[in-house]
């Protein structure tokens, strides 16, 4: 989109503010893009370990199959997920604070010993699958969150910060003929006047 301005001073008073602003926003915007990326790098990285514990734990629990098809359904319950907003480099993006389960009573002695072990694993594995989805949901925001950082650095650097310093030299130019003009014009009427 092309700038539209005028030729006069006060077109050139607001262009230079909007240029000022937009020089000293972009280190900020540059500093922000790079701390997004490296945390969406730690945050990939984060995933990936914790999608390969994941994998581990199945192999484990299937493993067990036929244990697993004894377990009683009513015995362990996932009551509710409590998150925390957390800020990186000024973007929210949600934390896991605590996790509520429902395990109701069962007798040690009237059931498998091996329910006390499985109550555990299924925590572990809830716990791990909701650490899988948030952390997910944090590398989507910060990844947006980066990319339209880097869509800011890029047109504050690659359009309008040099559209602005041309239409100011443009104005400073077409300001100084008008004036060379005027002085041009007094001289001529001084020596018309000197003649007469």
């Amino acid at each position: 989109m092309a700038l539209k301005y005028q030729f006069n001073k006060i077109s050139l008073q607001f262009l230079r503010k909007q240029l000022a602003v937009r020089e000293r926003a972009l280190p900020i915007l540059k500093s922000k893009e790079s701390a997004l990326r490296l945390t969406v790098k730690k945050y990939k990285k984060l995933l990936q370990e914790l999608n390969d514990k994941y994998d581990l734990k199945m192999k484990l629990i299937n493993g067990f199959k036929r244990l697993w098809a004894e377990f009683p359904d009513e015995l362990f319950l996932l009551k509710e997920v409590v998150l925390q907003e957390n800020k990186i480099a000024g973007i929210k993006i949600p934390v896991l604070e605590k996790i509520d389960y429902d395990v109701a009573d069962f007798s040690r002695f009237l059931n498998p010993a091996w329910l006390t072990t499985g109550v555990q694993i299924l925590k572990e594995t809830a716990e791990l699958i909701i650490q899988i989805k948030i952390t997910e949901k944090s590398v989507s925001i910060l990844e947006y969150a980066r990319r339209k950082t880097t869509q800011k650095v890029n047109l504050y650097e690659k359009v309008q910060i040099p559209q602005y310093s041309e239409a100011i030299l443009k104005i400073k130019r077409f300001l100084e003929d008008v004036e060379n003009l005027e002085k041009s014009a007094q001289k001529i009427t001084k020596q018309r006047q000197a003649a007469v």
